[in-house]
């Protein structure tokens, strides 16, 4: 089984720094993309950011400049770097993984139980 844990979330005030961390472990044979979800109170559950496995990154309008999103291939870890937090980012962020398992013919996407981050002075 492919297995994500996430980790460095928390409480923080508007305008301060986070980092969140990705590992993935298990029967993983191939990672096209990793990145984060998250979702607020209410809200839907959005794309915040992804990268390719040969580095590329893409980022939702609303955290472009202030996240920045990198990848360690040789530990299948991704980590989000959050800047200049703003109350609006408050939610659950998820952990996401689109890749081959091995036993498994196609890709598809596994998730991780989701870290909370809220921003709050």
């Amino acid at each position: 089984q492919v297995q994500l844990v996430e980790s460095g979330g928390g409480l923080v005030q508007p305008g301060g720094s986070l980092r969140l961390s990705c590992a993935a472990s298990g029967s993983i044979l191939s990672i096209r993309n990793m990145g984060w979800y998250r979702q607020a109170p209410g809200k839907q559950r959005e794309s915040v950011a992804a990268i390719t496995s040969g580095g590329s990154a893409n980022y939702a309008d609303s955290v472009k400049g202030r996240f920045t999103l990198s990848r360690d291939n040789a530990k299948n870890t991704v980590y989000l770097q959050m800047s200049s937090l703003k109350p609006e980012d408050t939610a659950v962020y998820y952990c996401n993984l689109f890749g081959l398992e091995s036993g498994s013919s196609y890709f598809r996407d596994y998730w991780g139980q989701g870290i909370q981050v809220t921003v709050s002075s």
